[in-house]
Formats: C-alpha cells, structure tokens, sequence
C-alpha cells in the first residue's frame, strides 16, 4: 500500500508565503517606477501598494487552504463509504466507525490487519488523501496567482493603497472580534443547553442546597453540590490569605524600596513560580506540604487529615502569588511620580505616602490582580486532585480534606458512563455554577473600580 504524500500540505503553506512576499516586493518596486523614484506623486508610501498585493495573495488563499484542509476528511470518509462493497455491510457484528478506526490505524500507524476489505479501504482512502492533496495545492497555488495578477494590474500613481490596506486591516480586526464574542456565546450555550438536559433530571433545588454528594448510575445517586462549593471556597481562602499580604508586600518592596538591582534579579525569581507546572505543585504539596502539616498537627494533638484542605490552599497561594506581585508592582510604578513628590513636599514619611497615595491611587490594578488570582486559585484541578483528595466533604475545617468543584468536574468526564446520563451531565451544570461565580466576580471589581475613579479622577 502506497503512503499518503505529504509534500502537498507541508510546503504549500510556505510557498504562500513566499509567493506573498515576492508580491510585495515586486508591487513596490512597481509603485516607485510608476513616478520615477519621486514618491511624493504617490498617493500612498510605497509600503502600502506592496501590502495591498501581499494581503490580497494570503488572505483568500490561506482562507481556501485552511478551509479545506479541515473539510477534506471528512468528505474522503464519506466518499470511502460510497465505495465500500456491499458485502463489507453484511459481516457478521459490523460496525462502521470501528471499520473506519482500522483503515485510518493502517494508513497513519501501519497497525497490521489481515482483513482484505480493511486493507483495499485504506488504499481507497491514501488514493482520495493524495487526489485531495495535489487538487488542493493547485487551487490555492491558482488563486494567489491570480490576486497576484488582479492586485498587480490595480496599481497606480493614484491607486489609494492605503485606504485599502486600512479597510482590509479594519476588516480583519472585527472578524477576530466577531470570532471572540462567538465563541463566547457558543461555550455559554452549550454549558447553558446540557445544563438543562441535567437540570431535566435532576431538581435544581437539589442541586443548589443539597448536602450529599454521591454521583453514581443508580437512582440513588446523590448530586447535591453544597460540599463542593463549601470545599471550593475553602481552598481559594486559604490561597487567597496565602497569596495576597505575600504577593502585595513583595511588590510593595519591589516598587518603592528595593534597589534597582535587586529588583532586577528578585522579580524574575518571583515570576519564576508561574511558570512551575501545577502538577509539580501538586507533587511538593503531596509529598512535602502535606505530610509536614500533618506532623505538626499531630505533634500538638490535632486530628490533621493525610490529605488536607489547608496543604492544597498553602501550595495554591504560592502558586498565584506571583499573579498578584507582577501585577500590583506594574500598577504601583504607573502611579506618576508627581504624587510622590507632593506627599513628600507635604512632610509625609515614605510609608505615609505609600498607605495614603500610592496604594489608593493604584487600587484599580490591584483589584484587577486580586480578582485575577481569585479566578485562577477557583478553577485550579490538579493540586486539589493531588493535595486535598477526592471526598466531598461539609466543612470548614482545613484540616479535613475536601474536594472542590473543577475536580468534579473532571472526574464526571472521565470514565464509560453514558453522555446523557447525569452522571457525565452533570459537569455542565457546575461549570455553569462557575461561569456565574466568575461573573459576580467581574461585576463586583468593576464597580469597586467605577466607585473608586470617580472619587480620584
């Protein structure tokens, strides 16, 4: 069996690229013979006919490639389908998707396979990959040769390069906002649709304000997420009284005390801690943090569980500490030095004027930060699944160990239970219980920052 040919796809792409490149050189040295060298005859800069060509050789053939790269496999499949033999359909226990897995396993992983109808099916498919292939590469080849032609033959002394180049340029910033708010609107419908496909099985009063959690596939399975967002809120406290005194006073240090270069060297260490893998916090709470809370707690008679709510919190609060410190640091260096200046010319000491100027003047930013680090210290998994445990537990103890509600998520994705069933649905309906908790969130900076502009600006 012939393999797939990749050169099709793997260099056409750069050849776009570079076909884009040679029309935008050509187009301005074109311009600039058009007047003779004098550009000032011009109605635009000489960079704005080269732009215009380029732009209109990418965009429409990058559009086609991209286009039909997502479209052509599943249209091969459906071709392959057509051209399947009866007799592949009237096997004994057959199953179309599983026939599909074996002819793409032998194409793309050369699993081995002694079913005739698999093997010809798969050369049936790299013949329609390569046909698709070839076509494709002459399409997209055809069409940027021919905007190339149509942009080439535009330009003139008087041709508006630049109105047009702004227009496409303004073009392709509302599609990407259009896309964004799309895509928005697309996760919160879906969240919203099989929330009520739960919501269908489950009461939502059960669901808001019951206290036992215990998902399973039976009739008696318990979905009441009361313990999850008691385990949710307290871990992102323990965070949060971790990570902000931490992260605000480093950044005060940072901004108003440290010298120039120990904040060179002492901020990079800082920010080093967001770049650590969550997992790896994971595994310094579950090895380290863990059983040394549960040391000191045993050695003055507390009853500390081996996975504990408190050794989760502490690991996540460093964790976002450096959300909160590279953030606050910014803001507080934005704050403009004619305000330093006439506190100082007032009399006020440094931390006077650090507590009554500068941190309300900043307290925008610094609301931002915290409300940043709240998100990400709320939808944080893998050190709770690692540090905390699974349990869904009631209480407030952070000594017990708890569970929170992206976990649980999580675990109802996992696994062979049916998608419809409440079990799996239910992950939505937490993930909706977060999008609104992140949403209170917003509104509530917002309006503390609202509040506080218009007292200071």
């Amino acid at each position: 069996m012939s393999a797939i040919q990749p050169f099709a796809n793997s260099y056409l792409f750069l050849l776009l690229i570079v076909i884009s490149a040679a029309g935008y050189f050509l187009s301005t040295r074109r311009a600039v013979r058009s007047v003779a060298g004098n550009t000032s005859q011009l109605h635009s800069l000489p960079k704005y006919f080269g732009s215009y060509t380029a732009i209109l050789i990418f965009c429409p053939a990058a559009l086609l490639f991209f286009v039909w790269s997502a479209s052509q496999n599943s249209i091969i499949l459906n071709l392959l389908v057509e051209q399947l033999p009866p007799s592949v359909f009237e096997q004994a226990n057959f199953n179309l998707n599983l026939f599909l897995n074996k002819v793409k396993n032998l194409t793309f992983n050369a699993v081995p396979t002694s079913d005739e109808a698999v093997i010809a099916a798969a050369q049936t498919y790299v013949n329609y990959h390569n046909t698709s292939g070839w076509l494709m590469f002459a399409a997209v080849l055809g069409l940027a040769l021919l905007c190339f032609v149509i942009a080439y033959n535009q330009l003139a002394p008087q041709f508006r390069a630049r109105n047009r180049v702004e227009f496409l340029i303004k073009c392709f910033l509302i599609i990407c906002s259009i896309i964004a708010i799309m895509t928005t609107l697309g996760i919160v419908t879906s969240v919203l649709f099989e929330s009520f496909n739960f919501f269908t099985l489950v009461p939502v009063t059960d669901f808001l304000f019951g206290t036992q959690w215990a998902p399973g596939p039976t009739e008696h399975a318990k979905y009441g997420a009361i313990p999850l967002f008691a385990g949710t809120m307290l871990i992102t406290l323990i965070a949060m009284l971790v990570a902000v005194p931490i992260g605000l006073l480093a950044a005060i240090y940072l901004a108003e005390y440290a010298s120039s270069r120990v904040r060179s060297i002492t901020k990079p260490l800082l920010e080093i801690l967001a770049g650590i893998p969550t997992v790896v916090y994971g595994f310094f709470a579950a090895i380290t943090v863990a059983p040394f809370i549960r040391e000191m707690g045993e050695s003055v008679g507390l009853d500390v569980a081996s996975e504990s709510a408190l050794a989760a919190g502490a690991v996540m609060g460093i964790m976002i500490i450096p959300f909160i410190s590279s953030l606050s640091d910014d803001v507080i260096n934005a704050v403009p030095q004619s305000l330093r200046d006439g506190s100082y010319g007032l009399g006020a000491t440094k931390s006077e004027t650090i507590k009554k100027v500068i941190l309300p003047a900043a307290l925008p930013g610094i609301v931002g930060a915290v409300l940043l680090a709240l998100s990400r210290a709320i939808g944080e998994t893998m050190i709770v699944v690692m540090a905390a445990g699974l349990a869904a537990n009631l209480t407030a103890n952070p000594l017990d160990n708890v569970t929170t509600v992206t976990v649980q998520i999580v675990t109802a994705l996992v696994g062979d239970q049916a998608f419809e069933s409440a079990q799996t649905l239910v992950a939505f309906a937490l993930g909706l219980v977060l999008f609104i908790v992140t949403l209170i969130l917003n509104v509530i900076a917002l309006i503390v920052v609202r509040k506080y502009r218009e007292q200071y600006d």
